[in-house]
């Protein structure tokens, strides 16, 4: 199935993935539109930061993914629906682990039911590898098991296992993209990535939490190649697709090479609130991406030098939209 021409809804449009994916879609050939959360401040995000031709293409609507009415209303006439939607803070949901479960839970089983009713062509519904928890061998392949580690991870690991349901109980036409960590311009400062990155541009220290975990970082381009390849492919229904680099680095081995591409001699210092709880810090996380490799022909293309050098230059261009006297949450 070619995107081409499709009429297409993006939830979670407005950030981080999204966004780049929306601008994917639209220089593809989509006619694109995008959910995005009401709220009485600036409420479009990075679209608003988008090309003058993009933004032109896109159709907004506001709502939120929590109220079916809403979801309803934005799925209305659509043929593929990426579901990126979700509240993703790991530390945000240890305070706040209600709004995490509602929006991913109940937001996830909203689009699945509008999906359902209007008889969608494809859904590409959002994990992430945060559900594999703690690494029980490496590297984490799709038969992993699946950890609740923190609230987010759990609410994640509920969605993905609703959208199994309505694979194998109505025959939805879906299928679940699993995003190790992901990096690339416009990332958050909830990111460990934009953390170091601001902190080493503005600061004689870099504050973070454990050092030790190792992440396998994949740049934001690859991974929105990887959603227009499983929404294209008909060998992706049904499926849970890992996406990753199949290397990976110790978070104080990854500040270590900031500081040195950012020219910077900033001192590297653990920080104790920003440590995890014992038992929910997720010490590895080491992708399997040959089912990607043989399902859709993926495979990453940014190195994590490249893709570093792109994400550096982008925030020093736009160093005002964050604090890097806050612990962003």
């Amino acid at each position: 199935m070619k995107l081409v021409g499709k009429k297409v809804l993006v939830t979670g449009g407005s950030g981080f993935i999204g966004s780049h994916l929306v601008e994917s879609l639209v220089t593809k050939g989509c006619d694109v539109r995008v959910l995005v959360l009401y709220d009485t401040g600036p409420i479009f995000g990075f679209i608003d930061s988008m090309p003058e031709t993009i933004k032109q293409k896109i159709e907004i609507v506001t709502g939120d993914i929590r109220n079916s009415d809403d979801v309803k209303m934005a799925v209305d006439d659509v043929s593929i629906v990426f579901h990126l939607a979700a509240l993703v803070g790991i530390p945000y949901s240890y305070s706040h682990p209600r709004s995490v479960i509602e929006t991913n839970l109940i937001g996830t089983l909203n689009v699945l039911l509008a999906v359902k009713e209007k008889k969608i062509e494809k859904l590409v519904h959002t994990s992430t590898s945060e559900t594999y928890g703690t690494a029980k061998y490496v590297p984490i392949d799709e038969n992993h098991p699946l950890q609740g580690q923190s609230p987010y991870s759990a609410s994640k690991i509920g969605a993905d296992k609703i959208v199994e349901s309505f694979y194998k109980s109505y025959d939805l036409p879906v299928a679940t993209i699993r995003p190790f960590n992901q990096y690339g311009p416009r990332q958050s400062a909830r990111a460990v990535i934009p953390t170091i990155i601001t902190q080493s541009l503005t600061k004689k220290i870099v504050r973070l939490g454990a050092l030790f975990p190792t992440r396998d970082f994949t740049f934001v381009q690859d991974t929105v190649d990887a959603y227009i390849k499983i929404a294209e492919s008909d060998n992706t229904l049904g499926e849970v697709i890992n996406i990753g680099t199949g290397q990976e680095i110790s978070i104080g081995e990854l500040a270590k090479k900031i500081i040195k591409l950012t020219g910077s001699s900033a001192e590297i210092v653990c920080d104790g609130t920003r440590i995890r709880p014992e038992k929910s810090e997720v010490d590895r996380l080491l992708c399997n991406n040959a089912k990607a490799e043989k399902l859709i022909e993926w495979k990453p293309n940014v190195s994590l030098d490249q893709g570093l050098k792109k994400t550096i230059e982008w925030i020093k261009s736009n160093l005002s939209s964050y604090d890097p006297d806050n612990y962003a949450i």
